[in-house]
C-alpha cells in the first residue's frame, strides 16, 4: 500500500464548478471520550480507589482489559470504511478521561489497532480526579514537534483545578498543523451556575489558537475535545467564535464542524430525555476548503460515530451510549459518549 490511502472521487456539478475525475489522499481525525480508563492501581494523590479491584467499582483486571478491547474496537472502525475513507483509521485521536499514558499504551497494544502503532502524548494534569486529555498518533501520517499542557486558571478561585489544555504541534503528510485536546469543566452544580468555568476555558482555548495564529497565519489548527457544552452554547458560539457555515467563517473566526450534526438532532450522549453534542470539532478558518479545491488538506465532512452496537438496546436508556457503568454497576460497554471524527482531504496533483 502507498503511503497514504487514495480516494478516487467524481466530483459533482453540485459541489463543484465542473465534473472530472481525481484523486486524493485522506486522513481521519478523531475525539473520544474513553470513560473513566484508569488502571487497576491506587495511585498515591490521586482520588482513583473507586477505579481498583477493593474499590466501589470493583474495577479489576479483567474489566479492564474488556474495556480496552472494546475501546480498541470503536478506533478501528472509525473512518476507516465508506465512500470517502482511510483503512488507517484515525492519524490522530484526541481523548479524555484517562488516568496516565500507560492505559492508552495498553490501548495501543491491542490487537484490532496495534499495527498501527499508535504514539501517546500526555501531560499529567492537576485533576482531582486525576483524568486527564491525551493524544493519540499514527507516525506514518504524523510526526510529532512538541507538545505542551497548558492550566486553566480561574482568579477568583485560587483552589479550583481542572483538566489542562494540551497543545500539540506536529507535521501532518507534510502539513504543519496544531492539534488542541480539551475536556472543559463540567455541569455539576447547574448550567447556568457553572457556566463561567466553560466561557473561562473558551477564552483560555481561543486566546491560545490566537497566539499561534498571529505568528503564523495560515496556520493549521484543530480543537477537539468533550466542552460539557453544545454547539451552539455562548463558550462556543461567542468566546470560540465557531461559525456552523464554512463559508461564513471571517477572519479571527472558527468553524464548527459538528453543529450541523446538533441541529440535526443527533448527539454523543443522553440526559433526561435530551440529546447533547459536547464532543466537538472547531476547525481555523485555513482548514476551510475554497471553491471545492483541496491543494493541500482541508476539511470535507464530519461524523458522530454511533454505531449500533455503541447504543443500548433496551431499557429506559435504549439508544443511548452504551457505558461501561451506570453508577457503581458494571454494564461491560463502551463509553457514555459517541466518538466524532472527521475527513480532510488533500489532491494528488
Amino acid at each position: 500500500m502507498k503511503h497514504l490511502f487514495l480516494a478516487t472521487i467524481l466530483l459533482c456539478t453540485a459541489l463543484f464548478s465542473s465534473a472530472q475525475e481525481k484523486s486524493y489522499k485522506s486522513v481521519i481525525i478523531g475525539f473520544y471520550n474513553l470513560e473513566n480508563l484508569f488502571d487497576t492501581l491506587d495511585t498515591p494523590g490521586v482520588r482513583d480507589s473507586e477505579n481498583t479491584p477493593s474499590g466501589d467499582r470493583k474495577w479489576d483486571t479483567k474489566k479492564y482489559n474488556e474495556k480496552l478491547s472494546n475501546l480498541a474496537k470503536v478506533v478501528s472502525e472509525m473512518g476507516a470504511s465508506g465512500n470517502v475513507s482511510n483503512p488507517d483509521g484515525p492519524a490522530v485521536l484526541g481523548v479524555c478521561e484517562i488516568e496516565n499514558a500507560s492505559v492508552l499504551i495498553d490501548l495501543a497494544k491491542q490487537e484490532a489497532i496495534k499495527n498501527r502503532n499508535y504514539q501517546v502524548v500526555h501531560h499529567d494534569g492537576p485533576d482531582r480526579r486525576g483524568i486527564d486529555c491525551a493524544l493519540l498518533y499514527n507516525p506514518k501520517y504524523f510526526k510529532l514537534i512538541e507538545s505542551k499542557s497548558i492550566p486553566l486558571k480561574i482568579p477568583d478561585d485560587p483552589d479550583f483545578a481542572t483538566r489542562d489544555q494540551l497543545l500539540v504541534k506536529g507535521v501532518l503528510d507534510g502539513d504543519t498543523t496544531f492539534f488542541m485536546v480539551a475536556h472543559w469543566p463540567s455541569r455539576r452544580g447547574g448550567e447556568k451556575r457553572s457556566m463561567p468555568k466553560r466561557i473561562a476555558a473558551a477564552e483560555l482555548g481561543k486566546s491560545i489558537i490566537d497566539s499561534i495564529e498571529k505568528a503564523h497565519p495560515d496556520a493549521k489548527i484543530v480543537y477537539m475535545g468533550d466542552l460539557n457544552d453544545d454547539p451552539n452554547s455562548p463558550s462556543v458560539k461567542k468566546y470560540m467564535k465557531a461559525e456552523s457555515k464554512p463559508e461564513k467563517v471571517e477572519e479571527g473566526e472558527m468553524f464548527g464542524a459538528m453543529e450541523k450534526h446538533f441541529k440535526q438532532g443527533i448527539g454523543t450522549l443522553g440526559y433526561r430525555n435530551n440529546w447533547n453534542l459536547f464532543d466537538q470539532l472547531i476547525l481555523s478558518k485555513s482548514l476551510i476548503a475554497k471553491n471545492g479545491e483541496y491543494p493541500d488538506y482541508k476539511f470535507y465532512k464530519s461524523y458522530v460515530y454511533n454505531a449500533p452496537y455503541l447504543k443500548n438496546k433496551e431499557g429506559s436508556f435504549t439508544g443511548y451510549p452504551y457505558r461501561s457503568y451506570v453508577g457503581n454497576t458494571y454494564q461491560g460497554g463502551y463509553s457514555d459518549h459517541f466518538p466524532v471524527y472527521m475527513i480532510l482531504l488533500k489532491e494528488v496533483k
